[in-house]
């Protein structure tokens, strides 16, 4: 049948199985905001308040619920809008469509009135990007971008079309996809078998969990191949969920502000297997001195990663659960009884724990316990990101969306609201500090125009508290621009875009705002004012080994 390119755009979504977008329209791209219009009881469009925000949501879209997450901009400034969420999928290797609509063909490279080369800006930080100005080729473009998105290790696509192509007719075929097999033709019985005899002669091993075990879906493998070899095991901020942070083998987060039981044990274990991670420099400290006594073995999926940042002894290439699946037949039962008694004390030893008072620490570990772990925590980045990584026990992958490759402030907020969009009915709180909130907050007003149920906490400590830490640790407490010494009311300006708000400055108005606001179906802001000073322990330098890590206390007693 014969098509326009905007028709032909939206029967493309509809063959990928998109029933939402996220985005902002504008001159460029109203040819595709106009037959939008048309299919809007098949595809939701989420208006945001601005495209940062809209990519935001697609993010977060994409993380809660695994599909690919879309969104929409017009040509210039509201393409250049999308990059710092592009950049943040990109990092965290998150599935994203970025539709783009640009200058008609004869207009290209004449400085046009909003004309941006989205296409150039974008290529570090896509898989893959397309520009479209021929309208025979535009279905097949968008099939190939929805197929590298969501292939092998998932990341952003962006697709710009020219407004004329929105225009322009061609014939259009249906097609039926076919979501890609799991990437498993790397896993050779060589590398299984080196892996095995590892694994074997272990007497300590440790398991390292990164957001590829989430992306792979294999969290029922992982815990089948952690109780098989009887290992501990930590994640990185990507990996929370991946393995249940209330079982007894976890024993928290690794690097720069994990747990002194993960760090100690990684630095003492004589094999470590990575499962889905990168080694990024926030777990490594000092990569000379990371886990120099054992052996490493690393599974992922992607061969780059692979002595990129960590040089290891031994490496499985594919996807996690596609290894981990033909990992478990291959091994006999292991017992590390000894090691298992060791880590126990460690664990005696060193609890999480955080000073008495309304504290970071306490909103979020209330915050758990509300909502017996059954929520979707995203957070914006700084200590509040660190605090609901170390205090809220995270049982299933999917619940915790964070910004931890690019560390994007302004993050949360849109993923909140994507996740919410994504999961009717599951409950999406987003954590943030004042300073990150600040960013992006005007994404309160979407959330109210949509009816979002979502909970926005803002532990406000009127600082740019991590920065600000590392001031008085490390810049001997010149605080340069950290302070937010002004009258900004959050309550005021959440009420003013149609939330509900509370203000709680102790534990007893905090308990009951939270429990106001969790019986609430519309968008609620709760404003926690909490002391300047307080600080994300423990803590490791930067450049030291992460077996060094300290704490209040430990800076006490030099």
């Amino acid at each position: 049948m014969q098509l326009n390119g905007s028709q032909i755009v939206i029967e493309c979504l509809k063959e990928q199985g998109v029933d939402t977008v996220f985005g902002y329209p504008g001159g460029a791209i109203l040819n595709l905001y106009d037959e939008l219009y048309k299919h809007q009881d098949e595809i939701k469009h989420v208006l945001t308040s601005h495209e940062q925000g809209a990519s935001h949501a697609a993010d977060g879209y994409a993380r809660s619920t695994g599909k690919v997450g879309v969104c929409f901009a017009t040509s210039g400034p509201g393409a250049t809008n999308l990059v710092t969420g592009i950049a943040t999928a990109y990092m965290d290797s998150v599935p994203m469509v970025a539709v783009t609509c640009n200058v008609g063909v004869s207009l290209l490279g004449k400085d046009s009135f909003q004309e941006v080369d989205i296409a150039g800006i974008t290529t570090p930080i896509t898989k893959h990007n397309f520009i479209v100005k021929d309208v025979t080729k535009l279905a097949d473009t968008l099939r190939r971008a929805f197929k590298i998105a969501r292939s092998g290790r998932p990341g952003p696509v962006l697709v710009d079309i020219t407004k004329d192509v929105t225009a322009a007719k061609t014939t259009y075929k249906k097609q039926e996809i076919e979501l890609p097999a799991p990437k498993k033709d790397q896993i050779t019985e060589e590398a299984l078998h080196k892996a095995v005899s590892l694994i074997s002669k272990a007497k300590k091993p440790y398991v390292f969990v990164g957001g590829g075990a989430i992306i792979s879906g294999a969290s029922k493998e992982l815990k089948e191949f952690v109780e098989l070899i009887d290992a501990p095991v930590c994640d990185s901020l990507m990996g929370k969920g991946a393995f249940n942070g209330e079982d007894p083998r976890y024993t928290g987060m690794l690097g720069m502000h994990g747990t002194k039981v993960s760090n100690l044990g990684v630095s003492n274990c004589d094999l470590l297997i990575a499962v889905g991670t990168r080694f990024s420099d926030r777990v490594l400290g000092n990569p000379k001195k990371f886990a120099h006594h054992a052996k490493v073995l690393q599974f992922d999926i992607d061969p780059a990663e692979i002595n990129k940042n960590l040089v290891v002894d031994a490496e499985v290439i594919g996807d996690a659960k596609e290894i981990l699946k033909a990992m478990i037949p291959l091994l006999k039962q292991q017992s590390h009884p000894q090691w298992q008694k060791e880590i126990k004390e460690l664990k005696e030893k060193f609890p999480l724990k955080y000073a008495p008072g309304f504290t970071g620490p306490y909103v979020v570990e209330k915050i758990y316990e509300a909502t017996k772990g059954d929520a979707i925590i995203t957070t914006e980045v700084g200590q509040h990101q660190m605090w609901a990584a170390q205090y809220y026990k995270y049982s299933s992958p999917r619940t915790f969306l964070s910004s931890g490759g690019l560390g994007t402030m302004g993050y949360g907020l849109g993923a909140a609201i994507g996740a919410a969009v994504g999961n009717p009915g599951k409950r999406v709180i987003n954590i943030a500090g004042d300073g990150c909130f600040r960013m992006n907050m005007n994404e309160i007003a979407t959330a109210a125009r949509q009816q979002v149920p979502l909970i926005q906490v803002v532990i406000n400590n009127h600082v740019l508290g991590m920065v600000r830490q590392w001031q008085e640790l490390f810049y001997e407490k010149r605080f340069s621009n950290t302070t937010l010494n002004d009258s900004v009311d959050f309550v005021k300006l959440a009420e003013a875009m149609g939330a509900t708000a509370f203000r709680a400055t102790s534990e007893k108005e905090f308990d009951e705002a939270l429990k106001k606001a969790l019986a609430l179906k519309t968008p609620v802001l709760i404003d926690c004012q909490i002391n300047s000073d307080d600080k994300v322990w423990p803590m490791v330098a930067p450049g030291a080994p992460i077996e060094e890590a300290f704490d209040d206390k430990d800076l006490n007693n030099k």
